[in-house]
């Protein structure tokens, strides 16, 4: 669950954007420094995503809103959608799958099977937002109305909520067989 609230700042934008780009960007960015700074009192470190989606929503809110206010909403979504994507892939690539620093081990898994089950975990993320980024970025560059991506992010969004909160137990059982 805690790997869900650390995107909240995303959903919050993604529902908002609707009603206007800029205080989307606002209310991600402030939401995103309450989760790093709540995150950051527990424990002295600082999580790849939480520190992606300050940097991400401060630098895009800055941006639309001083340097480039005729941004598009579908160019907005595009550049969150790809910046989260390229932080997961990054987290797979370097080995350390960006849901570990979210995770809680369980005391019976071994560390191969809960680093797989984080991997796994990780790679449906890295889908969702895969399906999203092309979503909005067909919708940047193609006369294609809005709601076709806000429909393919919702999708996306809702399987992968849902994956990460039934993958683990599934795993979990199929290893104790």
């Amino acid at each position: 669950m805690t790997l869900v609230l650390a995107f909240s700042p995303f959903i919050l934008f993604s529902v908002l954007s609707r009603l206007s780009a800029d205080l989307a960007l606002w209310i991600a960015f402030a939401a995103a420094f309450v989760v790093t700074i709540r995150d950051f009192i527990e424990s002295p470190s600082l999580r790849l995503l939480d520190g992606a989606c300050l940097v991400l929503f401060g630098a895009l809110a800055l941006l639309r809103g001083f340097l480039a206010p005729e941004l598009p909403l579908a160019a907005v979504r595009t550049i969150v959608d790809v910046g989260l994507l390229a932080v997961i892939i990054l987290s797979l690539v370097r080995g350390r799958p960006f849901s570990l620093a979210y995770a809680r081990a369980q005391a019976d898994w071994a560390p191969e099977p809960y680093l797989r089950v984080n991997r796994v975990i990780s790679w449906a993320w890295a889908g969702a937002f895969a399906v999203m980024a092309v979503a909005d970025g067909v919708v940047t560059f193609f006369p294609v109305p809005l709601y076709v991506a806000i429909a393919a992010s919702v999708v996306a969004l809702g399987l992968a909520i849902s994956f990460t909160l039934r993958y683990p137990a599934l795993a979990a059982h199929r290893l104790a067989k």
